[in-house]
């Protein structure tokens, strides 16, 4: 029994010996389940309190990151027209058009000033008038710079303009991409100074101050293809509102924004059906309210266009002999830092012309993020828009290195379309400009984010699903990526200054090496005379009474400026002038559009000794003509200023007038008496 009850006795402190190891082992796996809760806790609540500050810091950063981006398309935009700050005597090598601009801007200030109809003027084309709103009038620039106009003069207006539409057209883009398509602003602000100063933007800004005056765009489309399906009234009115506006800036932009816009929401229904069929209501309610909007709005303006006096049908030149040569998409244009005269004189109408000129680096460096990118709806429309408009831009006849191809050109199946048949052919290339400009920004977006999360799938999460409908939204406009789900901090792996920053470095040094050959040079320049002091004086004033006009020699040219235009811009439209450098119709009876005035004897007889340098014969018969002509003019004086064949001219004028006088650096001809 004593054996039994020691057994007993010793049975309990066995079986605590023998439990021992074990529940030492289960206190341990306790403990090592509560550090690793505590260490996910911390990790979890130092990883929040690191996205919190990112955020924050982030928040605090984005309007400095902006405000850098916005200078930066400032000083580029500076740049460009540097040559023109400082030569104030000399003009673009489109002078015409800078002429035409010039004013344009100034008789904007006088309609402010003075209360004056903004769509008709008779301060040029005396007697007859112009119609503004039938030509580019460029009203949504005018008004608003007219304190400057008053202050600066019409010149400093002109330059702050094209200042102004390259910066402001990069910086839309900017915002609309770094808000609604991708969340690196680094690849928003490569894709903006692209869309703002691309060959094309520094071929316009030559002279067509309508074309580069595109910063409305990104606002449009952002509201066309807004994927918010909620307030269509709201967004259809703000979209009416833009596109009435656009009208006042450049009639011919907007439609070539109609046109890219049906053609890709076509590619991109085609894409991503599914989602075109979520959207559609929506998307045809605000083009529904923006329309009826923009007729309420546009209703008097477009009347006075195609009806008011000086109205016009058709156009003064044949567009479809303005098409580009299929080389010109890999060649330098003649203003960027790669590029020389030669060449691009072969590829493209002229000097304003070189719309494409993109580069073979450029071209292949899009063809692999389309493919890399191929999945996406976006991307495919994207694509679908660069063929179609590039294709177009070759006209009729094929063109290669300025030999004609047997090989008919997509435009002539087209041609007589609306819209396109008022299109030239070569400006088609300035709607794939933003469009490559969004590859470059998706490329971006696509390398930062997977170097920031390398653990998501390749491509990331949109390309996951980037096939598919559920990510159509995205494409249409939201932001494509962000936050991991939750709002979690995607996991940063070691190896960050080995391994992804030196992704980022090479994919950014690969891009501005392929950008950096077609970076703008300032615009090209030539002098111009200046306008006579007799004139810029207001000497001219006693010579002139109400109702009669300053007539410049030559009077008038056809498809060329007057100098009756730049003195009448350069002096605040302070006279009155025959002739002009507009779009007007052949006659009274014929509303075929022309260049300039009908043409009058005596001003083809002026223009030719200008262009020859030869005197001709002049008799009784002229003589009369030219009274007649001055007559229809209401002319008080004629005025010659600097021409490079003056002598001649004057020489012509003497006998047709009788001798004129040297005043204050000028030639005048006072013909009251003879024209009575």
């Amino acid at each position: 029994m004593s054996g039994q009850g020691r057994s007993a006795e010793t049975a309990p402190d066995v079986a605590v010996e023998a439990a021992g190891p074990a529940a030492t082992t289960g206190r341990r796996a306790v403990l090592r389940r509560l550090a690793a809760d505590l260490r996910g806790a911390l990790r979890r609540s130092v990883a929040d309190r690191l996205g919190a500050l990112r955020s924050w810091s982030a928040r605090r950063r984005g309007p400095l990151v902006d405000t850098a981006v916005v200078l930066t398309y400032l000083a580029v935009a500076g740049y460009v027209t540097s040559g023109l700050w400082r030569h104030r005597d000399r003009m673009t090598y489109a002078s015409n058009d800078m002429m035409l601009f010039e004013w344009m801007l100034a008789r904007a200030a006088r309609a402010v000033t003075h209360l004056e109809n903004p769509f008709y003027s008779t301060a040029l084309n005396a007697p007859d008038g112009i119609n503004l709103m039938a030509n580019t009038s460029v009203l949504g620039l005018g008004v608003p710079l007219t304190p400057v106009t008053l202050l600066a003069g019409s010149q400093a207006s002109y330059l702050l303009a094209v200042v102004l539409s390259l910066a402001g057209t990069a910086t839309a883009w900017y915002l609309f991409l770094s808000r609604r398509i991708v969340d690196s602003r680094l690849g928003a602000a490569v894709a903006g100074l692209f869309c703002g100063f691309a060959p094309g933007m520094i071929s316009q800004a030559t002279g067509h101050l309508h074309m580069i005056a595109q910063f409305l765009v990104p606002a449009i489309l952002a509201v066309v293809f807004d994927p918010r399906t909620d307030r269509v009234i709201r967004r259809g009115v703000l979209l009416g509102v833009l596109v009435g506006y656009q009208v006042f800036l450049g009639e011919e932009v907007l439609a070539f924004l109609v046109l890219a816009c049906g053609l890709f929401t076509v590619g991109y229904a085609v894409s991503a059906p599914g989602t075109a069929r979520r959207l559609a209501p929506a998307f045809l309610g605000r083009l529904g309210v923006g329309a009826g909007v923009g007729v309420v709005l546009l209703a008097y303006p477009l009347w006075f266009q195609f009806f008011g006096p000086g109205h016009y049908r058709g156009l003064p030149f044949d567009p479809r002999a303005y098409p580009l040569d299929l080389a010109s998409f890999t060649a330098a244009s003649r203003q960027s830092i790669t590029g020389h005269d030669t060449v691009p004189g072969m590829l493209s109408p002229n000097l304003t012309e070189e719309n494409s000129f993109f580069g073979l680096a450029l071209i292949v460096l899009c063809a692999v993020v389309a493919i890399w990118q191929w999945r996406r709806p976006l991307v495919r429309a994207l694509v679908l828009c660069v063929l179609v408009f590039s294709a177009l831009s070759l006209g009729e006849e094929v063109r290669l290195n300025g030999e004609l191809l047997d090989l008919p050109g997509p435009y002539r199946l087209v041609s007589g379309a609306p819209l396109i048949d008022l299109a030239v052919p070569a400006r088609f290339p300035l709607i794939c400009v933003p469009a490559l400009a969004i590859l470059l920004a998706l490329s971006f977006d696509r390398v930062f984010r997977h170097t920031a999360n390398p653990s998501a799938a390749p491509g990331g999460a949109a390309d996951a699903c980037g096939a598919g409908d559920a990510c159509g939204a995205a494409d249409a406009g939201a932001v494509d990526g962000g936050a991991a789900p939750g709002g979690a901090v995607p996991a940063r792996g070691p190896g960050r200054a080995g391994g992804r920053v030196p992704v980022r470095l090479l994919w950014t040094g690969a891009v501005i090496a392929v950008l950096l050959p077609v970076a703008p040079t300032p615009l090209r320049t030539k002098p111009v005379w200046p306008v006579p002091e007799f004139v810029a004086s207001g000497e001219w004033r006693s010579y002139v009474p109400p109702g009669r006009t300053l007539v410049a020699v030559p009077p008038t040219r056809g498809s060329e400026a007057t100098a009756g235009m730049y003195w009448s811009a350069r002096t605040g439209l302070a006279f009155t002038a025959p002739g002009g450098y507009f779009i007007g119709p052949t006659g009274p009876d014929d509303p075929q559009a022309r260049w300039g005035a009908p043409d009058r004897p005596t001003a083809v007889l002026l223009d030719r000794v200008a262009a020859t340098g030869e005197v001709p014969p002049i008799g009784e018969a002229e003589r009369r003509q030219a009274i007649e002509d001055l007559r229809h003019w209401r002319a008080a004086i004629v005025v010659q200023g600097g021409l490079h064949r003056g002598v001649p001219v004057r020489e012509t004028l003497d006998q047709l007038l009788g001798p004129g006088r040297d005043i204050s650096g000028a030639w005048v001809w006072d013909v009251r008496a003879l024209v009575g």
